[in-house]
Order: C-alpha cells, then structure tokens, then sequence
C-alpha cells in the first residue's frame, strides 16, 4: 500500500489546523453571548423588580398606629411577562415583623444599600428578590419599613434564551462566511503547489531539464531545491553515459582480438600454432576478466545503497591478507612482494573490502608496470597505508590524470585505467587524503609510493 495514501493531506492539515481553532474560538464565544444574554435580561428584570418594589413604597402609609398600604394593581401588572411567572410581595417593619402581602419572603443580609437583589431558593422555587428599604414621607413620622417583591424566573429565561438565539443566529451565519473564506483562502494559497505538482506531472520522465515556473518564494526556494537534484543527476547521467561507452569499447576491443585469433588459429594446421593462439587468448582473457572485476566494483563504489556502515577493522590484518592474496601472481613473474606493518593492531573506521579492493588495485598496477619490489606498509601517527615500488612512478603533470577511469599514465601499458579511479573512489568514500609522490625522487627509476591517509576522526 502507498505510504502516502494513508497520511493526511497538506490540504486537510491546514483545514484542521485553521478550522479547529476557530470552532474553539466560536465556542467560547457563543458562551460569552449566553453568558452576556443573561445579564442582559437579569438587568431587565432587575429594573421592573426596582419599579415595581419604588411603587408599592409610595402606597405604604401610617393608619391607626401602624404601617398599612393599598397596592395598586399595576405594580405588580409590570412583572407579569407572556412567561406567567408567579409574583410575591411583603411589607415589613423596621424590626422585621410580616406586616403584608401575598408571601412571607425571607429577608436579605443587612447591607447599607437601599436596594439590593438575590437568587433564592423558596419553597422548591427559584426566585429573584428584591428588597427595598425606605420610610414614611411625612414629617411628624418618618417609619423605616422594607418592600420585599420576587418572582420566578421564567421570564429572566425567556427573555435569555431570545436574546441568546438573535447573538447564536448572527454568529452562526458569521461562522459559516469566515469557513467559506478560509476555504477558499486555502484554495487560492495552495494553487501555486497544484501548479507545480502539475508541472513535474506533464514533464518527459526522460528531461532532467530545470523546472522554469513562478512560484511564491516559499516555493521558489521548492523549486530552487529541485533544479539542484535535477543538475546533480544529470551530471550523474552524464558521467554514466561516459562511463558506458568507455567500458563498452574497452571491453569490445579485447573480445574482438580473442575472436579473432581463434578464427585464425582455426585456420592453422600446426600444434605450435593452436598453442601460442591460446596462449595470447589466455592472456587477453585474463585480462578482459581483470577488467570486468574492476569494471564491477567501480559500479559497486558508485552505488551509495549497496555501500555498508564503516565499523572498526585491523589494517595489518587488511594489509597481509592483500600481500597473500597477490603473493602467487607477484612470485610468478619474479617480484619481491612484501608487507611492513606495526607489531599491534592498528584500528581504523573503513569497509574492509573496499581497503582490500585499493589495494589489490595497487599492487595490481605496480605489477603491470614494471616494478620489480612492491611493499605494502601500515604505519600510524598519522594512519595510513601505503603501497611502494621500484617501477617508472608517474610524472608530476598525470598524476591528477591518471585518476580518470581509463586514462593510463604508459601508453601501452598492460593496465585497463580503472586501478587508481578505484583506489580515488575508496578513499573519498573513507574521507582519506590520497596523494602520489615518487618512492625514491633521488635514483632512476623514481617508483611510486601511493598513500591513503586517514583523518583523525576516524581512528576508534
């Protein structure tokens, strides 16, 4: 299944992103509105409480001795609502004694103010009170006596939940225009990534030509960043195809001389003949088999993928086991191969078969070249390996040269030019300072001695 079915949209992100906050932020505010919606109509009420309790004040008058009033009936008309709440009222004297009304309310803390409201709990009901206290008008009397009114709270809700209602609807319909915009906004913010999704979709899958569109900067630098990997692969390709042409001819021209002298040994009659054909035939095949083998781990060294994790390896043990496994090729054309290491182990952080391969490259190509003593040495403080001999060396002016695959420093040398291309490779892979000076710049031949030289950060 394609990872990048199952993971979420850039623009879905941005929807939850963006749209989440905003149900949060709505949220809170269709809280405030009810909150606010029920102020609002408690303040309402507040004020029809305040009136009516200020008219049955001004009916409270002193008959026979003690306090007595005539409520008007619109006093209390003005707390009726379409709600039906019920209504209550009390007058009481100064020192808390029921004097009249419908109710017995409970009384409030004392407080300096003249009017002051509660929500109260009063026989299973909730109320809202007010209290107001004051006097008697008149001169000779001035009575102090308290104006108890309540009601239910049926309207206060009534009247919240309308208001509430006229705030959600506005909101909602303000919810609904900033999504549509936001949606949009998303739209119109992601239509230059369309732009060049649909650009990298309708290119030859064979052009590594750079992409040519305007973007916003943000993509831009997108862009910016994929013309790079396009240049960089097509110098890959480049080198690639360079690289198959070289070896396709050096390979064609071995295998054309083998076919062509068996045709021409096929056409002889003599022993002698056949022998010295197959002689030759043996020696251009080995060396078309050299060149494979050298052709395949240049490929090997180029694939990153197929390169495994440096770990900890012994170069003496690196070191002997080269000389062994050159020791029979070196004995048989009389060269005195031989190793000089340290008598402990010297750790280095590399591919071992990378090593290996450098340096059968080495002693290889000092063999192929005339050198009649070839030493391979590990020293350290700084670490390194080394690979000296006594051949013609390498003139100052090719010796950046004959790092090119194919590139021989001896016209007509028996080499295929892919030795020290390997050798280059292994040690850009290592990090390692590669250099080639002669072995002996004072005597005739100079040699040449071929040192990798390993950084610090690589010792264990």
């Amino acid at each position: 299944m394609n990872e990048s079915a199952t993971l979420p949209s850039l623009y879905r992100r941005l929807l939850v992103w963006l749209l989440v906050p905003m149900l949060l932020l709505g949220s809170l505010v269709l809280a405030q509105a009810y909150m606010a919606s029920r102020d609002t109509a408690d303040r309402a009420f507040d004020r029809l409480l305040e009136a009516a309790s200020l008219a049955i004040a001004e009916q409270v008058k002193r008959q026979q001795g003690q306090l007595w009033m005539d409520l008007p009936p619109a006093a209390l008309k003005m707390l009726a609502s379409q709600a039906e709440e019920r209504v209550f009222y009390a007058l009481y004297d100064a020192n808390g004694n029921f004097i009249s009304g419908n109710a017995e309310l409970p009384a409030l803390d004392d407080t300096a103010a003249d009017m002051r409201f509660a929500d109260i709990e009063w026989h299973d009901m909730a109320l809202r009170l007010g209290i107001r206290r004051s006097q008697l008008e008149g001169w000779r009397n001035r009575q102090p006596f308290e104006v108890r009114v309540a009601h239910t709270r049926e309207g206060r809700e009534a009247l919240t939940q309308s208001l509430f209602q006229g705030s959600m609807l506005r909101l909602v319909a303000m919810a609904l225009l900033a999504i549509g915009v936001v949606l949009l906004g998303i739209r119109m913010a992601l239509m230059p990534l369309t732009r060049l999704r649909r650009a990298i979709r309708a290119r030859d899958p064979r052009t590594l030509a750079p992409l040519d569109l305007a973007l916003p900067r943000e993509l831009a630098e997108l862009r910016e960043t994929l013309n790079d990997l396009l240049a960089r692969m097509r110098r890959v390709r480049a080198n690639q195809e360079r690289f198959i042409g070289d070896a396709s001819h050096q390979l064609r021209t071995p295998l054309a001389g083998l076919s062509a002298r068996a045709e021409l040994a096929l056409r002889q009659d003599d022993p002698r003949a056949w022998h010295a054909a197959l002689d030759v035939m043996r020696g251009s095949a080995d060396k078309t088999a050299r060149l494979a083998s050298q052709l395949l781990s240049l490929t090997r060294l180029n694939n990153p993928e197929a390169t495994p994790e440096a770990v900890a390896i012994d170069l003496c043990h690196t070191a002997r086991q080269a000389v062994r496994d050159a020791w029979t090729q070196c004995h048989r054309d009389g060269i005195d191969l031989g190793v000089e290491v340290p008598a402990h182990p010297v750790m280095q952080q590399a591919v071992e078969w990378q090593l290996a391969e450098a340096l059968a490259n080495l002693i290889d190509n000092a063999r192929r070249y005339g050198a009649r003593r070839i030493t391979v040495r590990v020293t350290e403080e700084p670490t390194r390996l080394e690979v000296e001999d006594d051949g013609p060396g390498i003139p100052e002016s090719q010796r950046l040269l004959v790092l090119r695959p194919f590139h021989r420093g001896i016209e007509g040398g028996q080499g295929s030019g892919l030795g020290l291309a390997i050798v280059d490779g292994i040690a850009r892979t290592h990090g390692a300072r590669l250099s080639l000076a002669p072995a002996h710049p004072h005597t005739e031949p100079p040699g040449l001695c071929v040192r990798l030289q390993f950084s610090e950060e690589g010792t264990p």
